[in-house]
């Protein structure tokens, strides 16, 4: 099966999880990256007026797969946005994909995710996987936002994860 994992990370944290994955899947590991630096403020204003940003590889290229796993965070509770323009691609083009996340947490998980990319591509995801730092952080207590964006995931954590998400994903495809 011909594997693409893409991924677009702010904080580095899903790029860590994803390069992983796609090693132990024997993927081809797809980095997405923008023209401009991203901030904070675009972050707000992408989600606030629902933009798709530009961004590189053109989505065009994922065609020649069999299945896309798209690692990236979730912002406001929605897909964050450089993976949109992927996403709108697939409802053109369906394809078999899913859709892993590593982020924060700190406020509980993000129902309405499924959804979003149900509407965005015309289609539910084969494989759907949320992470959260903040269960990574600790058990005993909730972490609030600061801590769970602070929060850089170690070898033992990328480990732990990929294990956990490459045995669901050879499970559902």
């Amino acid at each position: 099966m011909n594997i693409a994992v893409i991924s677009y990370s702010f904080t580095g944290n899903n790029e860590a999880l994803a390069r992983s994955v796609a090693k132990a899947l024997s993927a081809e590991y797809i980095r997405i990256s923008e023209a401009k630096p991203r901030t904070l403020g675009r972050i707000t204003f992408d989600m606030i007026f629902d933009r798709i940003p530009l961004v590189q590889p053109k989505p065009e290229q994922i065609g020649k797969y069999d299945i896309i796993l798209f690692f990236g965070p979730v912002w406001m509770g929605k897909v964050a946005t450089p993976l949109r323009a992927y996403l709108e691609y697939l409802k053109k083009n369906p394809q078999k994909y899913g859709y892993l996340s590593i982020n924060g947490g700190a406020d509980g998980p993000n129902p309405k995710v499924p959804g979003e990319l149900r509407k965005r591509t015309g289609a539910d995801p084969v494989v759907f996987i949320e992470q959260h730092i903040a269960d990574l952080i600790s058990a005993d207590h909730k972490p609030a936002r600061k801590d769970t964006s602070a929060y850089k995931l170690n070898e033992g954590d990328i480990n732990q994860l990929t294990g956990k998400i490459v045995k669901k994903v050879r499970d559902m495809i």
